[in-house]
């Protein structure tokens, strides 16, 4: 296969500059003492505190320190121009991609630093934040819809989190807390307002609004819905109708050095395929529709080249 050989710098988005700091606070000398005060004594009055804005999602980082084998890919820089399209061996067809580390498809909360580095601290209270997606979050949960943090709403999603197995389970709203929830609401009918088109054969619906992807085959819903990660402003993942156009398993993208494990590409350098890291980390990828890579493993034994891909709505944020 002839090689890109032009390739682009990858940007580092603000959220991966604000992990690295993470880990140099929580592994600096005196870190505990400086970022994070000590819990109040028993019986100690509290200070009144003035009502913080919502926590910006491109500022969030993983609320779980990830350890040193398991690092948590920020941003993923896929493909943008359009691969060259040749015929894999059976033998290289025939090898399968590196699984991913165990537990990078964990449930991870994504956090403001200031209370990542907290509980490293160990200070486990609830989360006094406003969320990215509280008002989405307390309209799931049926509460009080008013867009603002508040201790009967933290119990609440906690009590949410705990179940579901988020972890850190703060009672903070984030991407991964509402993600669930809306993978949730779609489990048994996703295409249920009909915004996927119902043909014979099989089709792709790419819901970039609730950020899931699934398979139909006339009515029937043969893979999925799964949880996604899709184009960031400025790369949106193009909409409209497409077609599988190549599949290649074990795709490395040239341009930016960096595996795109069972890739299938629909429109350009646009693929599905699989990451390792999690689907939940804001902002979003260059276009590509980013899974994990046991659903990405699935959808490439669903899809044949030449199926239907149809990709509507705007993820938010874009």
């Amino acid at each position: 296969m002839a090689r890109i050989r032009r390739r682009t710098a990858a940007a580092q988005p603000t959220a991966l500059v604000a992990l690295a700091t993470l880990f140099a606070v929580l592994s600096g000398p005196g870190a505990t003492a400086a970022t994070a005060p000590p819990p109040p004594a028993p019986g100690a009055p509290r200070t009144p505190s003035a009502p913080r804005a919502p926590a910006p999602q491109s500022e969030l980082v993983p609320g779980v320190h990830p350890g040193p084998y398991q690092p948590w890919q920020v941003d993923t820089p896929d493909q943008v121009l359009a691969p060259q399209v040749y015929t894999p061996s059976a033998a290289e067809d025939a090898v399968e991609p590196p699984r991913a580390a165990e537990g990078s498809d964990a449930l991870i909360e994504y956090v403001p630093l200031s209370e990542a580095v907290a509980r490293e601290a160990g200070v486990t209270a609830c989360s006094r934040r406003t969320g990215p997606h509280q008002r989405q979050v307390e309209r799931w949960l049926r509460l009080k819809e008013d867009g603002k943090q508040s201790a009967a709403d933290c119990r609440a999603v906690r009590a949410f989190q705990s179940k579901q197995g988020i972890r850190p389970d703060s009672g903070f709203a984030g991407p991964v807390t509402w993600g669930r929830m809306r993978l949730l609401s779609a489990a048994k009918a996703p295409n249920a307002a009909g915004r996927c088109p119902v043909r014979a054969g099989r089709v792709a619906c790419v819901d970039l609004r609730r950020q899931l992807v699934w398979v139909q085959k006339g009515k029937r819903v043969v893979f999925g819905p799964v949880p996604v990660r899709t184009g960031k402003a400025g790369y949106r993942t193009r909409t409209g109708w497409f077609k599988v156009y190549w599949k290649h398993k074990n795709h490395w993208s040239t341009l930016y050095n960096t595996p795109m494990p069972y890739s299938q590409f629909f429109s350009g350098g646009q693929a599905f395929h699989a990451i390792y890291g999690s689907v939940y980390s804001p902002p979003g990828s260059r276009g590509c529709v980013n899974m994990r890579l046991a659903d990405a493993r699935t959808l490439w034994s669903r899809l044949s080249t030449g199926d239907r891909v149809y990709v509507w709505g705007r993820k938010p944020g874009t």
